[in-house]
């Protein structure tokens, strides 16, 4: 008796930092995967073209890739970086039958179905209605956000720009943060504040605004490194009392943006903070920070109390949705 060919699948993760591919089977099996550097490369067929070339003679059913971006009509442009992605060509150059972009917290939210219990971390249980609209959002290059209801018997998940709509600060601070940014920026979104970029955004203006200069040690890192990492690192070590302000507030503004989303789709089967800042700053989210601004919406914070609030840990999220989402649109 033969025993069937198994389909081969390739799936995408596609930020402005990194892109992850995975080589896996239908069913789940993985392959191979490989993580690059995005800013190396001048397009994702370059990326896609050097990691299938070990693996000459594997065809491929289906392929998804979860981008960074709106997409439109099989097109995306990333935010943060100056790619132009097209499905059709992806499916001519490399002989895929099938492909599809989605955005990459739509690609987060079918992923978050393949967590298993230790891939999250519950900042609040709540009380998880069956069946509910869940939501999702991540704060890494840039701010994602999603949502999924369900349908059929699984969720189906939508993207979002939410994270480009205009920052609403909630106190004369965030007021004067406001006003920093926008002699800087002009419009200010969220993701100008809720994102690596957006921390260091908040910690430029209290530095500015109170004249007050970072540690040496922390001006040497921020140098050295990725800024955002230093300062949060400094914050959470106890190192730098303006990198921990900085951080302080930005939980602050994270919380209330992920309960004004969880207020918008109305995400009584809970919210799930993905993306690559929230694992790194785990004390500060489980201080009370982050669910105080989460929940004080006035007369609906009772509501907001009543959302179970996660986050991920396994930063594979999205490239799990995508591999799903792959193997539900091969033939």
């Amino acid at each position: 008796m033969n025993t069937p060919i198994k389909k081969i699948l390739l799936a995408g993760d596609i930020g402005g930092t990194k892109t992850l591919l995975r080589l896996c089977e239908a069913g789940g099996g993985v392959l191979a995967e490989r993580r690059f550097d995005s800013a190396v490369f001048a397009s994702l067929n370059q990326v896609v073209a050097e990691f299938l070339s070990d693996f000459p003679s594997r065809a491929l059913a289906a392929s998804c890739f979860g981008v960074a971006g709106p997409v439109e009509g099989g097109r995306a442009n990333i935010t943060n970086l100056p790619w132009q992605i097209d499905e059709a060509s992806i499916a001519a150059e490399f002989h895929i039958p099938r492909v599809r972009l989605i955005n990459d917290f739509q690609a987060v939210a079918y992923g978050i179905e393949a967590l298993e219990d230790q891939d999250l971390a519950t900042l609040q249980a709540g009380a998880p209605q069956q069946g509910g609209v869940r939501a999702v959002i991540g704060a890494g290059t840039g701010l994602g956000e999603g949502y999924m209801v369900w349908q059929g018997g699984h969720y189906a998940a939508f993207p979002s720009e939410g994270s480009h709509a205009d920052f609403a600060p909630v106190d004369a601070l965030q007021i004067e943060l406001l006003r920093y940014l926008a002699a800087r920026y002009g419009h200010v979104s969220y993701e100008r504040v809720v994102s690596g970029p957006g921390l260091v955004n908040i910690f430029e203006f209290l530095r500015d605004s109170r004249g007050q200069q970072a540690t040496v040690e922390l001006q040497a890192a921020m140098k050295a490194s990725d800024p955002a990492a230093a300062i949060s690192d400094c914050a959470m070590g106890g190192k730098d009392d303006l990198a921990a302000d900085a951080l302080d507030l930005f939980a602050r503004i994270y919380g209330a943006e992920a309960g004004n989303l969880a207020l918008k789709v109305l995400a009584r089967g809970g919210v799930y903070i993905a993306g690559g800042i929230a694992p790194q700053i785990m004390g500060k989210l489980k201080d009370g920070t982050f669910l105080r601004a989460f929940a004080a919406k006035g007369r609906f914070a009772g509501l907001l109390k009543d959302i179970p609030v996660h986050v991920v840990l396994n930063p594979k999220v999205g490239l799990m949705g995508a591999a799903r989402v792959a193997e539900r649109i091969m033939g």
